[in-house]
């Protein structure tokens, strides 16, 4: 069974979805992988590091992905590259399946296997398999770090001749993977640091990062069974924006990272909130891609309103490619490796893993939040 790793075509994208150290340990285990050329330079990873770990290097995508019995990428294949899919071939990349119907139609037209990362199941198994939580680490980081560069002040407090200087202070609303990763790098950098989350049970990982959980009085707690959150009651998010807007105000940098698997991200900021920052403050918005948090963002643009600079980022992990791949290559390697029995794919919906992120198979959509779409 050989393993394709195309170059991403998404305009932007450094990562690559298998980096070379993954390479030598899938070959040893009598997997084969051809990468196409190119495909690891943004990582700064060359043709020849894949040659050395074992790959054949292809010159162009159709090779690889009509060759391939099974394609890893990090996202959505184009309708292009799902035209260069072998039939009977099986995919692992990114889909987001809910909100890309015809992908996933076309997917399964195409007599594909789709593995779906965005559906891998928040289980102690599956932990190491999660590229959602390992990019959001990476996503989380540099959020801090374009919001201490965006920001005309110091981060931490300084004791200088010319006096005493305060310390920023630094509201993150979404304690995930990403909200926890932004919280500890900013309270490094010597920020004072707030958090707000939905659920009730990340309040404890916030407060054992040194910062302080924002309540709002309100008894509603929006996880859900799988550790993600659920749409809230519209009064219950009345008063989470009358909280958030009360501690804006007084915040130098807001980042946000919110989301809803499925939906629009929620907004947690409107434009009267942003109004009534103060000047030169700064949100970075995680959430871009799927909306935005706050009501002002532009996905992929860094825009002033009213003197505060919001940053619209999108894939803040392929900013860091070289550790990003590395984690998400390393992910990889532990869900083909429990993929795969034998050399071959054969997809058993006994396992709970298989069960959740299969998408199509079989010229059929059997994903069950899918079923009859």
């Amino acid at each position: 069974m050989t393993i394709g790793v195309p170059k991403e075509v998404k305009a932007g994208e450094r990562r690559v979805a298998i980096v070379p150290e993954t390479v030598k340990r899938l070959a040893g285990k009598g997997l084969p992988v051809a990468v196409e050329a190119g495909a690891g330079a943004g990582a700064w990873l060359s043709d020849d590091d894949y040659r050395n770990a074992g790959a054949a290097v292809e010159p162009a995508a159709h090779a690889v992905l009509a060759g391939a019995d099974l394609v890893v990428k990090i996202h959505p294949p184009t309708p292009r590259e799902v035209d260069l899919l072998r039939p009977g071939a099986a995919l692992i990349s990114l889909l987001y399946p809910s909100t890309n119907l015809e992908l996933v139609r076309a997917l399964a037209a195409r007599g594909v296997t789709a593995i779906a990362l965005d559906q891998i199941p928040r289980t102690t198994l599956a932990q190491t398999m999660d590229v959602l939580s390992s990019q959001g680490t990476a996503a989380g980081y540099r959020a801090v770090i374009l919001g201490a560069e965006a920001l005309p002040k110091f981060f931490p407090m300084l004791m200088t001749a010319a006096g005493t200087v305060a310390p920023a202070r630094v509201l993150v609303l979404g304690a995930g993977v990403a909200g926890l990763q932004a919280v500890s790098v900013a309270r490094r950098l010597g920020a004072i640091v707030e958090a707000f989350d939905v659920r009730r049970a990340v309040k404890e990982q916030v407060e054992s990062l040194g910062a302080k959980f924002v309540e709002t009085g309100i008894a509603e707690d929006a996880a859900t069974a799988g550790g993600y959150a659920r749409e809230l009651a519209e009064e219950t998010q009345r008063r989470n924006r009358e909280v958030i807007g009360e501690r804006l105000a007084r915040t130098d940098v807001c980042i946000t990272t919110a989301l809803i698997p499925g939906r629009r991200a929620p907004i947690l900021i409107t434009e009267d909130m942003v109004r009534r920052m103060r000047p030169g403050s700064v949100i970075v918005d995680l959430a871009a891609e799927q909306g935005g948090n706050c009501e002002l963002t532009e996905p992929g643009k860094t825009i002033s309103r009213d003197g505060v600079t919001i940053l619209g980022s999108v894939d803040l992990a392929s900013d860091l490619p070289v550790h990003a791949s590395q984690m998400f290559s390393r992910n990889m390697e532990k869900l083909v490796f429990h993929l795969v029995r034998d050399g071959a794919f054969t997809p058993d919906f006994e396992d709970e893993i298989t069960r959740g992120s299969v998408v199509t198979h079989g010229g059929r959509i059997v994903h069950p939040q899918l079923m009859g779409a």
